[in-house]
């Protein structure tokens, strides 16, 4: 399948994709639509920056067009900012025509209730947030005829397991479930059997590992040089920049010091305030914003278009966290880089890592009196 014309779709959503730019389906989104627009229960592994939220909008948006005017759907995920991303994406190809609400946390409850209250037929919803609703009797899940669990591999290691089994429990039993997973554990498999009716199994990478997309390239940089050769990285190529850096405060130094070097950087980590959070992404999505320095709050899910580059700054704890951080550039069809500082006390767990994700970067060596680099043979 090469084009979304070639799908079962409603002229509706054919205009709709069409206005979107949306032409030829991922892989993941021509396996998954088609058996969940016949009611299918969905079982799906893909590597991030696949595009598993249009393959879930587009037949959720389809079936609640057919249903009856009270049915609702709900899409569960693990953090706030893959929600409001979710959230964007569905107004951006329903042009605002699905009525919708956003269930999270660190966002003022009145907005959120009201919008549930007239009657939204989408609720996008992170568990802690939603759970604490239902317990308080200030939302009704009976109308939910499709839910969808996305990142669920995110939402496990989260501790988020309890407060779905708590949510499951007000649902119907007759619906229809969409299950979403970078890897497919046997915590996975457990959700899957709990939840899931004979599903449609998608497999469209087993294997953890940056996209083929993805310029991988490595810094042998002593750890005070790291700030001089990320400035060299900027003033020599173009695009966005996407740093990741260990710790909070890191991430705060980093950005001062590239704002004070005339870079455009904002930081965005969990002590940050929601609104802080999201004006930093919004900036950086409209190009305010060249530099996102953030810690792996936002390695997971954040989909932000032509990302040209990420840095890993500091090297991340777990293989898994590259490819999440990595993940960032070369999205669907599109190209980037991907470039690892490593010091002299980093270089074993680069190659750890490495190993374990059986790939191999490019590696140069910097030199101190500059931030130039010369390939290592």
């Amino acid at each position: 399948m090469k084009l979304f014309s070639e799908l079962p779709l409603s002229p509706a959503m054919q205009r709709q994709l069409a206005a979107a730019n949306f032409t030829e389906p991922t892989p993941v989104q021509a396996a998954a639509i088609p058996p969940a627009l016949e009611g299918h229960d969905i079982l799906a592994t893909a590597q991030t920056g696949t595009g598993k939220t249009l393959s879930f909008l587009v037949p959720l948006i389809e079936r609640l067009a057919t249903a009856p005017a009270d049915a609702k759907a709900l899409v569960l995920l693990p953090t706030r900012e893959l929600a409001m991303q979710v959230l964007d994406a569905c107004r951006n190809l329903t042009r605002g025509q699905l009525k919708s609400a956003l269930v999270c946390g660190g966002m003022p409850e009145g907005p959120q209730l009201a919008t549930l209250r007239k009657g939204a037929r989408l609720i996008v919803a992170t568990p802690g947030r939603l759970e604490d609703y239902l317990s308080r009797r200030l939302v009704s899940l009976a109308s939910v005829r499709m839910l969808v669990l996305d990142e669920v591999d995110r939402m496990l290691d989260m501790g988020f397991k309890p407060a779905i089994q708590r949510i499951a429990g007000h649902l119907p039993q007759e619906r229809q479930t969409l299950c979403y997973s970078a890897t497919l554990s046997p915590a996975i498999r457990e959700v899957a059997s709990l939840y899931l009716r004979n599903p449609r199994r998608i497999d469209i990478s087993t294997t953890l590992k940056p996209s083929p997309n993805v310029r991988l390239q490595t810094f042998e940089v002593p750890a005070d040089r790291k700030q001089d050769l990320l400035e060299h990285l900027l003033g020599s190529n173009e695009g966005s920049f996407m740093v990741f850096v260990r710790t909070k405060h890191g991430a705060d130094r980093v950005a001062r010091r590239l704002a004070r070097a005339g870079f455009a950087a904002a930081p965005i980590h969990g002590d940050r305030t929601q609104s802080q959070r999201s004006s930093a992404l919004r900036g950086f999505a409209e190009g305010r914003h060249r530099v996102l320095v953030a810690t792996d709050v936002v390695a997971r899910g954040i989909d932000v278009a032509d990302v040209a580059h990420v840095v890993n700054y500091d090297l991340p704890h777990e293989a898994e966290d590259f490819v999440h951080r990595v993940g960032r550039t070369g999205r669907a069809s599109s190209h980037g880089i991907a470039s690892t500082f490593a010091a002299p006390g980093e270089t074993h767990a680069l190659r750890k890592i490495e190993r374990a994700l059986t790939i191999q970067s490019t590696r140069y060596r910097v030199r101190l009196q500059g931030a130039e680099a010369s390939r290592v043979a």
